[in-house]
């Protein structure tokens, strides 16, 4: 049994002071990794089911095979590792804007961090997405078959404010130029559906749509709920 807390990385970032910390659950004999932000709880290894099927969902509405795929937010990992679980994916680049996430990884802190580095597909890439998404791709740039995006706590709540952009109808018309014909845009959320921001979607899109995800919840016995937008070109 591991000890009941323990602080595994520490860092002051732009955005705060970032901690990793691995500690065992006592009711369901795991242990269980956590990132914080301040005093704000970022992630959970608890609770991923959300963050696999974004990327389930996403490269499920994309056709074809050799598909190139950007992850924007590293996190925990577990929407990358999905994603390269489709055998089609012959590229995956995720793009996290803290260094020290990247450094967890590389470091192979976290529960799925060694099959997501050793995987020759991975691209771990220290960036600001959303800066990326905003500028006109290259001619000779590349293009994504799925751009899958979990990073903030919804459209609406947000980590920084210099993220609101992305969720506009001109930021999200932005990000497609960044798809191939028939890509998919993908985003978790905390929140349940927002009708506002599926009709900025379908400005952008050729179709979009908001499906909620369940998962159990061990720690209040009940059941849990977030949301995957998915949209294509």
């Amino acid at each position: 049994m591991s000890a009941r807390l323990e602080e595994l990385d520490f860092q002051s970032t732009p955005m705060g002071e970032l901690t990793l910390r691995r500690r065992h659950e006592p009711m369901l004999d795991v242990d269980v990794y956590e990132v914080k932000l301040g005093d704000e709880y970022l992630m959970s290894s608890l609770f991923t089911v959300a963050e696999e099927e974004l990327a389930r969902r996403g490269l499920g509405v994309v056709d074809g095979d050799a598909l190139n795929v950007l992850v924007g937010g590293l996190g925990l990992g577990y929407t990358a590792v999905t994603a390269l679980h489709d055998s089609r994916v012959t590229s995956l680049t995720v793009v996290d804007t803290l260094p020290a996430v990247i450094d967890w990884h590389e470091r192979k802190l976290l529960p799925v961090s060694a099959e997501l580095v050793d995987d020759p597909r991975t691209h771990l890439v220290q960036d600001d997405f959303f800066a990326l998404m905003r500028a006109e791709p290259a001619a000779d740039g590349p293009r994504y078959d799925a751009i899958l995006v979990d990073i903030d706590h919804s459209p609406r709540h947000r980590l920084a404010d210099s993220h609101g952009d992305l969720y506009s109808p001109a930021g999200l018309r932005a990000a497609s130029r960044h798809l191939n014909p028939g890509g998919a845009f993908a985003l978790w959320s905390d929140d349940p559906p927002d009708d506002a921001f599926l009709i900025d979607l379908a400005t952008a899109f050729a179709s979009s749509a908001a499906r909620i995800v369940d998962f159990d919840n061990p720690l209040t016995g009940g059941i849990s709920s977030n949301t995957v937008y998915v949209a294509t070109t």
